[in-house]
């Protein structure tokens, strides 16, 4: 009898596990929030992920539950587990995910490098902390944030005065002089056995990743042993299991830091879809279900991943698919059946070759097809 995995969520990161799992001979279900998602390409029921008896009911059919979110609830993850529900990653790891306060207490703890940071409640807490990190720092409100949102730079507690006006514990950072931003993805299956994927540099518009080049120029030698050192020690040190994207910063005295955690298929590994020789989608799917994990190696020197981002609004991705694959007969086009809005993840391109200009020219003038 095949496996069965269920996916909690119904977004582009759910609709991209599928193809690769039924290439495996694996079922897929998904739980998907709404109708008509980008995931409904398979089996999908409907319901709130944040509702056990929703989740509990779901869960009953498959053999193992992962997530193309975060957002599920503690206590619904921990009562699947109880009742000898296999989830992947588990709660205990999903929590540094859900939660950056606790996800920056417990890197700590695990020695990783990361920006200064301090827990505060109030405008004197948010005070202290710029007056001591030269008059600007980041905050964060700790929960559901993602491609920017959530996220502040502020110079004055005034700039935050909405944030800080219940009393809520906010996580603020310093404000980190940055070169590039890059990011390290490995995969874990619950037996332990890890694989490693190249480091990558991220290119972020707007507070959402516009681009991807992998590997990352000029990572080689000590740099990408570092990054894949800090990806394997956080996975290991979380428990995580499944993919795990760890978001870097580089600095211009050539250190690292730990930005932020991402245990899912991430937009950082898109290109690998089609420039690695396991992309992170069948990798994820390897993992949750303790299968023997793929090589994660490149399949050429070089891999650009662009986003196509808003999309046009008169008409639709597909309709724009032809001229765009006529044009650019090597670039891999992926849509994600979403309804275009500004800013929005719409879709994406892959290119790869042997040229790192003649890849970014092919992919980003692949992925400008389908812009307003």
């Amino acid at each position: 009898m095949a496996l069965t995995l269920g996916i909690v969520g119904g977004g582009q990161l759910a609709r991209m596990m599928i193809a690769p799992a039924v290439e495996l001979g694996i079922d897929v279900r998904v739980l998907a929030e709404e109708p008509g998602m980008s995931a409904q390409i398979a089996a999908t029921a409907t319901g709130d992920y944040r509702d056990l008896e929703t989740v509990r009911a779901f869960a009953q059919d498959v053999d193992v539950v992962t997530f193309d979110h975060e957002h599920v609830p503690q206590h619904v993850l921990r009562a699947l587990v109880a009742e000898g529900i296999a989830v992947h990653p588990g709660p205990d790891a999903l929590q540094y995910a859900q939660d950056k306060l606790v996800m920056r207490a417990r890197l700590a703890e695990l020695g990783m490098p990361q920006p200064e940071w301090a827990e505060i409640t109030d405008a004197a807490g948010l005070q202290a902390f710029l007056d001591s990190h030269g008059g600007r720092a980041v905050i964060k409100t700790p929960r559901g944030g993602y491609d920017g949102k959530g996220v502040r730079v502020v110079s004055t507690p005034e700039d935050a005065a909405d944030w800080l006006a219940d009393g809520t514990p906010l996580l603020v950072e310093e404000l980190v002089d940055f070169t590039r931003e890059l990011a390290q993805q490995v995969a874990r299956r619950p037996s332990g056995q890890i694989v490693t994927y190249p480091v990558v540099e991220t290119v972020q518009r707007g507070g959402v990743c516009a681009e991807v080049i992998a590997p990352a120029p000029h990572a080689t030698g000590r740099l990408a042993e570092v990054a894949a050192q800090i990806g394997e020690a956080i996975s290991e040190g979380l428990g995580v299991t499944g993919m795990l994207a760890v978001e870097l910063f580089e600095t211009a005295d050539e250190r690292i830091l730990v930005n932020e955690l991402a245990m899912r298929p991430h937009n950082s590994g898109h290109w690998g879809q089609d420039g690695a020789i396991t992309g992170q989608f069948e990798q994820h799917v390897r993992a949750v279900l303790d299968l023997p994990l793929g090589d994660p190696g490149i399949r050429q020197p070089w891999s650009v991943m662009v986003n196509i981002l808003g999309g046009p609004a008169a008409d639709t991705l597909e309709s724009r698919l032809p001229a765009a694959l006529t044009a650019h007969p090597s670039a891999k086009v992926h849509t994600y059946g979403k309804a275009p809005r500004p800013g929005r993840k719409v879709g994406h391109v892959n290119a790869a070759g042997d040229d790192l200009d003649a890849v970014v020219y092919e992919a980003r003038s692949a992925a400008a097809c389908f812009g307003d």
